[in-house]
Formats: structure tokens, C-alpha cells, sequence
């Protein structure tokens, strides 16, 4: 047998990688991979912007609650905004939207600039100004979150949101380490004059990207519609119900470190800016240590484990960091938790993914986001204003505890106890035909399905129709009911109401692959030899 030389082996180690099945297979496409290191870009931008603000607010104040509610007012946006911009995402050209994000986080970088260049930057103005910087964030996220399943096959998106994961935390490394080093040799300022020129830079990538924005055959949804939607299906859906809390209560805890982080590096390891930076950059490259595996790691452990197991490890090293001698002790210490960091929030990324469905995506990620980012703000405001009443250690110890107990509480709360649907789109149905033309804003609309049940059936039919239920709403309902007869046993008559016609018309270009399974499961409790009788009513404009 012939040996294999060096460039056969690099040829062979290669192809593992970008493969099908690799790890960067992914980038085989062109449109991800644009989309990719803009990601990267925009991310370097958002972390030079959070190390120079949160060290330009210890130079301003010694408030250790001001200090760290600067990573309140970064993550506060995406709570008040998160539905309105999945909203607007869902129902405007992403990629224009894009441009507009990314104008809007220059210009608030370029009046960061100015305010610090001539001095009159205070702790409150440049707490307004990370807020409007949030506020840009808050745009720009859902977009990406909506994209990237559009961008690759179905087997390739753990991998696809894994490299995510590692452009975010690659600018986790290089974001702090490029503003320290700007901060050190120059000063904030120049900081965010580089973010203004990156985010233009970022701007002009995303003009030339190559991405076909979908475009649904009804007219655009109405922007209040757009949102209860989107809000509804989420609420309607066990699975992003669970996914959500979880999400909420791991950043709730974890974020205690991060807020607090310059303090730490400041009066616990009495450093500068260069301890704050190694801190945050170990952090980073530990999530990317643990990005390169993350497929690997996912075919041997289920998601629900991978949470829960990462949860206790960020904990302990939180705790740990803290409880560290000295610097060179917490760096190591960092890395562990950036990995087991990585770990749960791809986790828990990937499975919301998996469990919305194209048209409505952008709008479930954006409340994934605010369930982040509420646990975010909400965990910097808590761990800051306890470390003022105590000290950095107590306040992080405090909430490692409170991380393992929150996680002994919830944990019958599975992020995989309930299957994941199969949300490829599908229609089975047609259209309904009407003998006249039909104003599509004409509404309400009532539904109404008539069923013949067999009376030995009937608790089984309730069980199915419970969950019918469920899938109507999240299609975009308003109300949804279920009537007995009174004196036919078995008769059922099955009523939901639209907003207005192309509201119900919409519910059939958003008809999955598991909406099909449910609807076979309620017909064959149908025992006529017809199928159900669908009646459908709109609501008569009658003169004052």
C-alpha cells in the first residue's frame, strides 16, 4: 500500500472540512458565505463598540451600577424592539433593510466619535448613545437569524449557525483586541471612528450581496398583524415556549460576568485595559474551540443534555474566575466558559431555527432575541447593583448559585421533549374558490369545518382537535373554537376567524409538512364517506 505525502494528506484534511459533512462545508455557497464575513465584520464592529463604552464609562464614573448597566443599555433595545423589527423584517426587502441597519450604526458611531473628541461625552449621554446603538443591533439581528436557513440545506444549518458562532466569538477576539490596543496608543474615540468606517465598509458588502428576497404572491402583512402573528405562533408553540425560557434564564445568569468583567479586570486583578481585553479575548477563543466541534458534539449528545451540562459548567467557572489568585489562573478559567458558553447558546440557537418556519422566522428569532436580551439586561441591572451593596466576587457567586438552582428547577423542561416538526413548506390544499370577487381587506372571516365522529372516539378527537387548536393559531388566527351538538352525538363543527381574506388566503402558503400530518389525523376520525363540509363566511358591511 502506497503512503500518502504531505499534500495528499492536506488534501484529504481539507476536503473533511469543507465537505459535505464538515465543519466549513457551509461556505461552499456563495451567498452564506458573503452573508458570513459580513457577519464577522459587523460583529468585530459590535464588540470594539461595547469594550470602548463599557471602558470609557469606568473613566467617567466609579458607579459600579453605572459601569454595568452600560451592557443594560446595549441589550435593552432588542427587548423593546425585538417584534417590531422580526415584524418588519418578515415583510420588507431584507436586504435594503440591511443598508439601512447599517447607515444607522455609522452614524451613531460617527456622533460617538464627536462627542468624546471634544470632550462632553457624560456617563448618561453615553449611556443614550449605546441604547441607539442597540437599537441598530436590535434591526440588523433578526435578519441574519431569518436568512441563514434560507441560505444552506437543512443538513448543513448546525454547522452553518456553528460557524456563526465562531465569526461571533472570532470577533469577540479580535473587536476587544483591536479597541484595547486603539484605547491604549490613542483613546476611545479612535475606536469608534474605526466602527464608523467598518460599518460603511460592511455597508457597501451588503449592496453587492447576492440574495433573493422572498417575495409571497398575497400583498405585504399589516405591520400590527405581522406582530400578534408573530407573537402567537411563538405562544402557540411548546417548543419555542421552552426554548425561550431557557434562553432567558441562562443569560439572566451568565451575563453577570460580562457586565462586570471590566471591573474585574480593573479591581480584582488590578489591571488596565490590557486585563480586560485578555479576559474578553479567552472568553472568545474558548467559543471557538468549541464552535469547530460543535457538530461532532451534537451527534453524540441530544440538546436538552448539551444545555443543561453547559449551564452548570458556566457557573462553576464564573464562580471560578472570581475565586482566581491572579490573571493567569482566570485566563484559563475563561476559555472553559466561553466553550461550555458556545455550547448552550448554539444549542438553544439551532433549535429555534429548526422549529420556525420560513415565513414567520425572522419574527420567532427576533422574541428568541428578547428573551436573550431580557435575561441580559435584566442580569447586568441585578449582579451590578448587588456587587455596590457587596463587592465583584459576592455578586458573581450569587448568581452562579442562582444559575444552578434556576437550572434544578426547570430541568423536566426539555428543549427536545417535544419532537421538532417538520416545518418544510407544503400545500395541500386549494385555494378556495368564490363565485365573486372578494375584497382581500374584507373581514372577519369565519371558518367553519363540519366532522361526524364515531362515539367510541370521541376523547381522541378532542385530544387531535386541542392540537388543531394550536396549529390554527399559529398560522395566524385570530380565534379558534369547538362546538358539540346539543342533540347529535359525535357532531362537531370546528370554527376559526380571520382578520380578513388574504389574512385566511396566507394560511395556505404557510401550510408545512406537519400542519399536512394534523390534518390527516383530524379527517380520519371523519366518519361520512364525504369529507368534512368547510364553510366559509365573511363579514357583511353594513350602512350606519
Amino acid at each position: 500500500m502506497a503512503l500518502l505525502n504531505n499534500d495528499d494528506i492536506m488534501k484529504t484534511y481539507l476536503l473533511g472540512l469543507i465537505g459535505q459533512n464538515g465543519w466549513l462545508s457551509p461556505l461552499r455557497f456563495d451567498s452564506f458565505r458573503a452573508l458570513w464575513f459580513t457577519w464577522l465584520i459587523a460583529n468585530i464592529c459590535m464588540w470594539m463598540n461595547d469594550v470602548a463604552a463599557a471602558w470609557t464609562m469606568t473613566s467617567l464614573t466609579t458607579s459600579t451600577t453605572l459601569i454595568a448597566l452600560v451592557q443594560t443599555a446595549a441589550s435593552l433595545p432588542v427587548l423593546l424592539l425585538g417584534v417590531p423589527s422580526g415584524a418588519i423584517a418578515d415583510i420588507v426587502n431584507r436586504k435594503h433593510y440591511f443598508v439601512f441597519t447599517q447607515i444607522w450604526l455609522a452614524v451613531n458611531a460617527t456622533v460617538l466619535m464627536l462627542f468624546l473628541a471634544i470632550g462632553t461625552l457624560g456617563p448618561y449621554t453615553l449611556l443614550l448613545l449605546t441604547f441607539t446603538n442597540g437599537i441598530g443591533l436590535a434591526m440588523r439581528w433578526p435578519i441574519f437569524a431569518a436568512v441563514v436557513p434560507d441560505l444552506v440545506p437543512k443538513d448543513s444549518l448546525q454547522p452553518a449557525l456553528a460557524l456563526n458562532a465562531i465569526a461571533m466569538n472570532t470577533s469577540r477576539i479580535i473587536g476587544p483586541l483591536v479597541a484595547g490596543f486603539i484605547i491604549a496608543i490613542a483613546g476611545s474615540q479612535y475606536v469608534f471612528g474605526l466602527n464608523m468606517v467598518l460599518s460603511l465598509i460592511t455597508t457597501v458588502i451588503v449592496l453587492r450581496w447576492q440574495y433573493q428576497n422572498y417575495v409571497p404572491a398575497m400583498p405585504g402583512e399589516r405591520f400590527i398583524g405581522a406582530m400578534r402573528v408573530g407573537m402567537q405562533h411563538v405562544w402557540q408553540s411548546n417548543r419555542m415556549c421552552i426554548i425561550i425560557l431557557r434562553a432567558f434564564l441562562f443569560f439572566l445568569q451568565s451575563t453577570g460576568l460580562i457586565a462586570l468583567l471590566p471591573v474585574i479586570a480593573k479591581d480584582h486583578f488590578e489591571g488596565g485595559a490590557g486585563t480586560f481585553t485578555l479576559l474578553l479575548s479567552c472568553l472568545g477563543l474558548g467559543a471557538i474551540i468549541a464552535g469547530t466541534q460543535i457538530p461532532r458534539i451534537r451527534k453524540r449528545y441530544k440538546s436538552s443534555n448539551l444545555v443543561n451540562y453547559g449551564v452548570i459548567v458556566v457557573c462553576i467557572t464564573c464562580a471560578g474566575v472570581v475565586l482566581a489568585p491572579n490573571i493567569w489562573i482566570a485566563s484559563p478559567i475563561m476559555m472553559v466558559c466561553g466553550m461550555a458558553w458556545l455550547t448552550v447558546a448554539n444549542s438553544l440557537t439551532t433549535s429555534a431555527q429548526l422549529t420556525l418556519p420560513g415565513w414567520v422566522r425572522a419574527r420567532g428569532m427576533s422574541i428568541y432575541q428578547m428573551s436573550l436580551m431580557a435575561g441580559s439586561a435584566i442580569g447586568a441591572a441585578v449582579w451590578g447593583k448587588l456587587a455596590s451593596e457587596l463587592d465583584v466576587t459576592g455578586s458573581i457567586l450569587i448568581s452562579s448559585v442562582f444559575g444552578l438552582i434556576t437550572l434544578f428547577l426547570i430541568r423536566k423542561h426539555r428543549i427536545d421533549k417535544h419532537a421538532a416538526d417538520d416545518m418544510t413548506p407544503v400545500c395541500p390544499l386549494e385555494r378556495p374558490y368564490a363565485t365573486k370577487d372578494i375584497d382581500l381587506e374584507a373581514g372577519p372571516v369565519v371558518i367553519s369545518i363540519e366532522y361526524h365522529v364515531h362515539q367510541d372516539h370521541l376523547e381522541e378527537f378532542r385530544e387531535v382537535m386541542a392540537r388543531a387548536r394550536k396549529s390554527r393559531l399559529r398560522q395566524g388566527a385570530l380565534s379558534w373554537s369547538l362546538f358539540e351538538d346539543a342533540e347529535h352525538i359525535g357532531s362537531f363543527i370546528e370554527s376559526f376567524v380571520f382578520e380578513t381574506w388574504a389574512d385566511y388566503l396566507r394560511r395556505f402558503d404557510r401550510f408545512t409538512v406537519q400542519d399536512l400530518a394534523m390534518q390527516e389525523e383530524r379527517q380520519k376520525y371523519h366518519i361520512d364517506s364525504e369529507p368534512p363540509k368547510v364553510t366559509r363566511k365573511i363579514a357583511s358591511r353594513l350602512k350606519d
